[in-house]
């Protein structure tokens, strides 16, 4: 009786051990998920503790950059009706939020998250500078993206997909923040060997053929690439949620 209570005890420890070192492996940002990052140290760059955001904006919103010089044309591709919930995840300086903000308009509400303290700052300062009451800044997760069941219609990720440390759990996420017939947005890089700058090949990790398998693999449907050619240097995807 006594080695079976002593047992019981043991395992009682161990149990709570490993919720403990679970929780404080949460807390200093391990991802809770069992999938391998497929880009080791993508987000370094954006989450070192001195991040100089004004560096960033000079580097992301130059009209040498195809998505700023093409931002008006990529917001009109999304398609976005007034009401619509937008998330710009992984928005950055924040580029697309006032146009996506004008998009879906007073009665629509757009989610800019990301996972870079300095960015989420800035993002803040960026919302109040507009005064756009329909954009709500989140904080998100190396691993997932913290919206609501349900709770967006469009998810929207350019020049971002290609940071995902862990993409089958964020798509799997995202699929959950989505409603049904939700749409997902891809804009990122083309990677093509042999013709792609090489610092592209080396910052890129996937072309879109191997982007598109991941994204169907975790449950969406491609949807018609009615805007295939707006782009030269980036391309733009479209899948549905089931």
């Amino acid at each position: 009786m006594r080695a079976a209570a002593g047992c019981a005890i043991l395992r009682g420890m161990n149990i709570a051990r490993i919720l403990v070192l679970a929780l404080c492996l949460r807390l200093l940002g391990a991802p809770a998920s069992a999938e391998q990052s497929v880009a080791p140290g993508a987000n370094r760059h954006y989450l070192a503790p001195q991040v100089a955001v004004e560096t960033w904006v000079r580097r992301f919103e130059t009209e040498s950059r195809e998505v700023y010089a093409e931002r008006h044309a990529i917001v009109a591709a999304l398609d976005l009706a007034p009401g619509a919930r937008v998330a710009d995840v992984g928005a950055g300086t924040g580029l697309f939020v006032p146009l996506l903000a004008h998009a879906v308009g007073d009665s629509g509400r757009v989610f800019a998250l990301d996972i870079a303290p300095a960015f989420v700052d800035h993002l803040r300062e960026r919302v109040a500078a507009h005064g756009l009451g329909n954009v709500s800044v989140v904080t998100s997760a190396v691993d997932a993206v913290p919206l609501p069941p349900a709770s967006i219609d469009v998810a929207f990720l350019c020049n971002v997909y290609h940071h995902l440390e862990y993409p089958q759990t964020v798509l799997a996420s995202l699929k959950r923040a989505l409603a049904p017939g939700g749409r997902l947005v891809v804009v990122d890089f083309e990677r093509i060997e042999g013709l792609s700058p090489r610092w592209i090949l080396g910052h890129v990790r996937a072309g879109r053929e191997v982007v598109a398998e991941e994204i169907a693999r975790a449950g969406f449907l491609p949807a018609p690439a009615a805007h295939a050619g707006m782009l030269t240097q980036n391309y733009l995807l479209t899948f549905t949620r089931p």
